[in-house]
């Protein structure tokens, strides 16, 4: 019997470690509120909602990191969701905005994507207003429709970045700004709002007083109803009792008239 080569076994190259501050979740809270808006023919309705917004910072020598989460009550999004990452490097005195799969906001179309670039641009501003802001690809993938797009080319020039499209048909884009403190760190105040814990605690305080209220006013109402029930019974009863009597006289006056 002939013998066979055995086929070479194939070695896949092993994955690069992955950061150490790559797993770390937030570290510090703040309580986030969505103003109503008009409902958006794209996006749908925009009641008044509360978000829950999660800060994580560290430092080395090399380099360092801000990470900022949201949380939706009652809601859950995929991992690559509601991140905003501002690595700064130190050696080359360069900022990267991320993550690298893209800036990808629930909900959509009210005011969380600038609000998360105007804080990170705040922070990196603070510390590192003179490095120098490493551009990246805009994907088209993140934006399914026109109206989509010109949201977050405005997004991102309100906060100073500078969008260009490489192809006539504006499916490849990039963006880019030449240093921090040329960004800026503004976002729509009216739409997204900081809740500090003592306002959140008067809010929590105020809408238990309002439920009191209600459930005072409910049960008044309901003794009223209660009452007009029974006087609609006895007017009921009494409208029969004559509706009886009339008949009754009726039937009398038609026999002594026939006798």
């Amino acid at each position: 019997m002939a013998e066979t080569d055995a086929a070479p076994a194939v070695v896949e190259p092993p994955a690069p470690p992955s950061h150490p501050w790559a797993e770390l979740g937030p570290e510090h809270f703040r309580l986030l509120r969505l103003a109503p808006l008009p409902t958006d023919r794209g996006t749908g309705a925009r009641p008044l909602r509360f978000v829950q917004l999660g800060r994580l910072e560290r430092h080395s020598r090399e380099q360092s990191l801000l990470r900022l989460t949201l949380q939706l009550p009652g809601q859950r999004v995929r991992k690559e969701q509601n991140v905003l990452e501002v690595w700064a490097d130190h050696r080359n005195q360069e900022l990267r905005f991320g993550p690298d799969a893209g800036l990808h906001i629930e909900p959509l179309n009210r005011g969380l994507g600038r609000f998360l670039l105007a804080q990170g641009i705040a922070w990196a501003q603070q510390k590192y207003a003179n490095y120098q802001v490493e551009g990246g690809a805009l994907s088209i993938k993140d934006v399914p429709n026109d109206e989509a797009r010109l949201r977050r080319d405005r997004m991102l020039n309100a906060q100073g970045f500078s969008v260009e499209y490489l192809d006539p048909l504006m499916i490849k884009a990039s963006y880019s700004a030449p240093r921090a403190s040329a960004l800026h760190g503004d976002w729509h105040g009216e739409k997204v709002q900081l809740v500090e814990l003592l306002d959140a605690a008067a809010m929590l305080q105020q809408a238990d007083q309002n439920l009191r209220e209600q459930d005072v006013k409910l049960r008044k109402l309901d003794q009223r109803m209660e009452a007009f029930q029974r006087e609609d019974s006895t007017l009921r009863f009494t409208i029969a009792c004559l509706v009886a009597f009339s008949v009754f006289q009726a039937g009398l006056l038609i026999w002594i008239a026939t006798r």
